[in-house]
């Protein structure tokens, strides 16, 4: 009888079979971005009890320095970066071996929605418990979206990862001219923001400014960013864009949205978000040369392995996880929560807290990493995938923005929950049964 494998031999096993031809480094950094937004998700997090009044509060309102925190902590751009590098090496390979479209994307859309499905379908049915209790539709949207935040990450990324062969003979024939026209796109954009009030165009800069981190991927992949001098050489040049566009244009310091703030670098996405992708991966890939000999050990290498095999699912309910421990708090009298945000004894408690959010999203993992590995995608025609893709964008985008709970049947939006299921049944993905665990896409 062959003894049952812990997670960790799991992952060492996988490890011990990682091709040499494989650049370490990308894993690596998929890792480290999804885990650099869990941390500091649970740190900006402040609620507290004044008065008798609990207000869910964010730190980047009470400690203005903390800001500048969010240029280290917010990295989504580096997760679209390394998706163009290995959506780049996966769409060439696909091109070589004769595998069409259909089946490309069918892995793809089975990694990414897939795990999405599980947390949708628990949020639904917490709204539902949540609103025979009592509770109001409103405080149910409330709660639920501060949860499903992140979502608006696969909301966006799916249809880059749909939209990767365009891009990728775009790359192919123009160059770095791809990454120039979309920048010069973004500016434009941000002029009519502000300079001519035209707020609804800025949301187009989602497009924009991801794909041109996407496009940078394929740069990274081909050698422009590669190398100490030349990966510092863009960090410097994106610095001082990102410093003047702060200092002396109409963006504020904090790479993530603040309440009260009137303009967001996010919400949509800005200028400043280009620069700091650009800061970021020049930073990185300076130091490439020395992090994949690093990881060439056997230690790093397995434990970056086990968080791949992971990744969505704790990037997806990390905020679940926080928000029950914040309600378990309030239940058990709002224990932990009367401490002043910003103040020392806050701080020292920061450590605590999240030993005890990264406890509760052990258990999300433990109980939902299945859903990542997930059954073997159908096979459907390519439009279906791609109409199915949007349809899983469209929800997941509405649900990011304003939660579940509303005036429909069992005080749900129960209209747009159906989106994602739908378009994935569309799409031909398949969040249930096995398949054998790998590395990361």
């Amino acid at each position: 009888m062959v003894p049952r494998q812990n997670i960790w031999s799991r992952a060492a096993a996988l490890a011990a079979g990682t091709p040499e031809t494989r650049n370490r480094y990308v894993d690596f950094l998929r890792a480290l971005s999804i885990c650099a937004v869990i941390v500091g998700h649970w740190l900006i997090a402040a609620p507290y009890v004044s008065g008798g009044e609990l207000s869910l509060s964010n730190m980047l309102e009470h400690q203005p320095w903390t800001r500048l925190l969010t240029w280290a902590f917010q990295v989504m751009p580096v997760f679209f970066i390394v998706g163009g590098y290995s959506n780049g090496v996966s769409w060439n390979s696909a091109r070589r071996s004769g595998r069409p479209y259909s089946e490309w994307l069918r892995g793809r859309l089975q990694r990414l929605v897939g795990p999405v499905l599980p947390l949708l379908a628990v949020w639904a049915l917490l709204g539902v418990i949540a609103g025979r209790l009592g509770m109001s539709p409103q405080m149910v949207a409330a709660s639920s979206q501060m949860a499903l935040i992140p979502i608006w990450f696969l909301a966006v990324y799916v249809g880059v990862v749909v939209l990767a062969p365009l891009t990728y003979a775009a790359w192919q024939r123009f160059g770095l001219a791809s990454v120039a026209v979309l920048a010069l796109a973004v500016v434009v954009d941000d002029v009519l923001f502000f300079a001519a009030d035209l707020r609804a165009v800025g949301w187009l800069n989602y497009a924009f400014i991801w794909v041109a981190a996407h496009q940078l991927g394929y740069a990274w992949r081909d050698g422009y960013l590669a190398g100490p001098r030349l990966g510092l050489a863009w960090a410097v040049a994106g610095a001082l864009l990102l410093v003047g566009l702060v200092t002396l244009g109409p963006y504020p310091v904090s790479m993530v949205s603040v309440p009260g703030e009137e303009v967001s670098n996010t919400l949509p996405p800005k200028l400043p978000m280009l620069a700091l992708a650009i800061v970021q991966i020049g930073l990185l890939l300076s130091i490439e040369a020395p992090m994949r000999r690093w990881l060439e050990r056997a230690a790093p290498w397995t434990a970056t392995v086990l968080v791949n095999g992971m990744i969505m699912t704790v990037f997806l309910w990390h905020l679940t996880a926080s928000t029950l421990v914040i309600g378990g708090a309030i239940w058990l009298g709002y224990i932990g929560l009367t401490l002043e945000p910003g103040s020392g004894a806050w701080w020292a408690a920061r450590p605590l807290w999240l030993s005890v959010y990264a406890l509760g999203l052990a258990l999300f993992a433990l109980a939902f990493m299945r859903f990542e590995r997930g059954g073997a995608a159908a096979t459907v025609a390519a439009w279906r995938q791609v109409l199915g893709a949007g349809l899983v964008c469209g929800g997941l985008a509405l649900l990011a923005l304003h939660g579940i709970g509303g005036d429909g049947p069992l005080g749900l939006r129960l209209w747009v929950l159906l989106l994602p299921f739908a378009g994935a049944a569309l799409a031909g993905v398949n969040p249930l049964g096995r398949r054998p665990a790998h590395a990361a896409a």
